[in-house]
Protein backbone atom coordinates (compact mmCIF):
# COMPACT_ATOMS: atom_id res chain seq x y z
CA UNK A 1 0.00 0.00 0.00
CA UNK A 2 1.44 3.29 -0.77
CA UNK A 3 2.39 5.88 2.02
CA UNK A 4 -0.38 7.96 1.02
CA UNK A 5 -3.37 5.54 1.51
CA UNK A 6 -1.71 4.80 4.94
CA UNK A 7 -1.69 8.41 5.90
CA UNK A 8 -5.62 8.72 4.60
CA UNK A 9 -6.55 5.30 6.68
CA UNK A 10 -4.19 7.29 9.86
CA UNK A 11 -6.25 10.62 9.09
CA UNK A 12 -9.28 9.05 9.22
CA UNK A 13 -8.99 7.65 12.43
CA UNK A 14 -7.34 10.90 14.00
CA UNK A 15 -10.15 12.07 12.67
CA UNK A 16 -12.59 9.55 14.42
CA UNK A 17 -10.73 10.26 17.53
CA UNK A 18 -11.24 14.35 17.14
CA UNK A 19 -14.93 14.07 16.15
CA UNK A 20 -15.38 11.44 19.16
CA UNK A 21 -13.71 13.96 21.66
CA UNK A 22 -16.07 17.06 19.97
CA UNK A 23 -19.07 14.76 20.20
CA UNK A 24 -18.12 13.61 23.97
CA UNK A 25 -17.14 17.52 25.11
CA UNK A 26 -20.67 18.59 23.61
CA UNK A 27 -22.99 16.21 25.62
CA UNK A 28 -21.18 16.81 28.46
CA UNK A 29 -20.49 20.06 28.24
CA UNK A 30 -23.71 21.74 25.89
CA UNK A 31 -23.52 25.44 26.50
CA UNK A 32 -19.38 25.29 26.70
CA UNK A 33 -18.99 25.21 22.59
CA UNK A 34 -20.26 27.28 20.04
CA UNK A 35 -23.77 26.02 18.32
CA UNK A 36 -22.19 24.82 15.32
CA UNK A 37 -19.91 22.64 17.32
CA UNK A 38 -22.51 19.38 16.39
CA UNK A 39 -21.95 20.52 12.82
CA UNK A 40 -17.90 20.14 13.29
CA UNK A 41 -18.39 17.08 14.76
CA UNK A 42 -20.62 15.68 12.08
CA UNK A 43 -18.09 16.45 9.64
CA UNK A 44 -15.36 15.03 11.28
CA UNK A 45 -17.47 11.94 11.96
CA UNK A 46 -18.52 11.65 8.21
CA UNK A 47 -16.28 13.39 5.96
CA UNK A 48 -13.02 12.86 8.01
CA UNK A 49 -13.76 9.36 9.17
CA UNK A 50 -15.58 7.83 6.98
CA UNK A 51 -14.81 9.27 3.67
CA UNK A 52 -10.48 9.32 4.73
CA UNK A 53 -11.13 5.61 5.57
CA UNK A 54 -13.14 5.47 1.53
CA UNK A 55 -10.60 7.63 0.24
CA UNK A 56 -7.35 5.46 1.54
CA UNK A 57 -9.36 1.79 1.15
CA UNK A 58 -10.49 3.02 -2.41
CA UNK A 59 -7.29 4.75 -4.08
CA UNK A 60 -5.74 1.00 -2.88
CA UNK A 61 -8.37 -0.97 -4.13
CA UNK A 62 -9.83 0.07 -7.26
CA UNK A 63 -6.75 -0.11 -9.31
CA UNK A 64 -6.32 -3.56 -8.25
CA UNK A 65 -9.90 -4.24 -9.59
CA UNK A 66 -9.93 -3.13 -12.81
CA UNK A 67 -6.73 -4.39 -13.20
CA UNK A 68 -5.53 -0.82 -14.10
CA UNK A 69 -3.01 1.78 -12.60
CA UNK A 70 -4.43 4.73 -10.76
CA UNK A 71 -4.88 7.28 -13.34
CA UNK A 72 -3.15 9.83 -11.75
CA UNK A 73 -0.86 9.51 -8.26
CA UNK A 74 -0.50 13.22 -8.41
CA UNK A 75 -4.45 13.65 -8.49
CA UNK A 76 -4.38 11.28 -5.66
CA UNK A 77 -1.51 13.60 -3.72
CA UNK A 78 -3.54 16.88 -4.36
CA UNK A 79 -6.71 15.62 -2.88
CA UNK A 80 -4.98 14.52 0.41
CA UNK A 81 -3.74 17.78 0.73
CA UNK A 82 -6.92 19.49 -0.39
CA UNK A 83 -9.29 17.43 2.14
CA UNK A 84 -7.42 17.50 4.96
CA UNK A 85 -6.49 21.04 5.09
CA UNK A 86 -10.28 22.02 3.88
CA UNK A 87 -11.61 19.87 6.31
CA UNK A 88 -9.67 21.29 8.91
CA UNK A 89 -10.49 24.31 7.82
CA UNK A 90 -14.21 24.31 8.05
CA UNK A 91 -14.35 22.90 11.61
CA UNK A 92 -12.14 25.77 12.47
CA UNK A 93 -14.39 27.83 10.87
CA UNK A 94 -17.17 26.80 12.58
CA UNK A 95 -15.68 26.39 16.09
CA UNK A 96 -14.32 30.12 15.72
CA UNK A 97 -17.45 31.02 14.59
CA UNK A 98 -15.90 32.15 11.40
CA UNK A 99 -18.41 32.13 7.85
CA UNK A 100 -15.67 32.93 5.67
CA UNK A 101 -13.20 30.21 7.04
CA UNK A 102 -15.94 27.71 6.66
CA UNK A 103 -17.17 28.48 3.30
CA UNK A 104 -13.22 28.30 2.03
CA UNK A 105 -12.27 25.16 4.03
CA UNK A 106 -15.89 23.94 2.12
CA UNK A 107 -14.47 24.85 -1.05
CA UNK A 108 -11.14 23.02 -0.72
CA UNK A 109 -12.67 20.11 0.87
CA UNK A 110 -15.38 20.11 -2.44
CA UNK A 111 -12.07 20.76 -4.80
CA UNK A 112 -10.51 17.91 -3.40
CA UNK A 113 -13.71 15.77 -3.55
CA UNK A 114 -13.99 16.36 -7.14
CA UNK A 115 -10.33 15.43 -7.75
CA UNK A 116 -11.21 12.09 -6.05
CA UNK A 117 -14.30 11.59 -7.97
CA UNK A 118 -12.10 12.21 -11.53
CA UNK A 119 -9.57 10.22 -10.86
CA UNK A 120 -11.80 7.52 -9.77
CA UNK A 121 -13.61 7.78 -13.34
CA UNK A 122 -10.78 8.16 -15.08
CA UNK A 123 -9.30 4.94 -13.58
CA UNK A 124 -12.31 2.54 -13.63
CA UNK A 125 -14.13 3.73 -16.84
CA UNK A 126 -14.99 0.88 -19.11
CA UNK A 127 -14.07 2.38 -22.48
CA UNK A 128 -10.19 2.07 -21.90
CA UNK A 129 -7.57 0.22 -23.37
CA UNK A 130 -5.98 -2.53 -21.63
Amino acid sequence: MLPRNRWFIAAALAYALLGGLLGLTWLAFPAALPAYALRAHAHLMLLGFVGMMIFGIGLHVLPRFTGRPLFSERLADAQFLLVNIGLITMVTGWLADARLVTTAGGALLWIGLLLFALNVVATVRPWARR
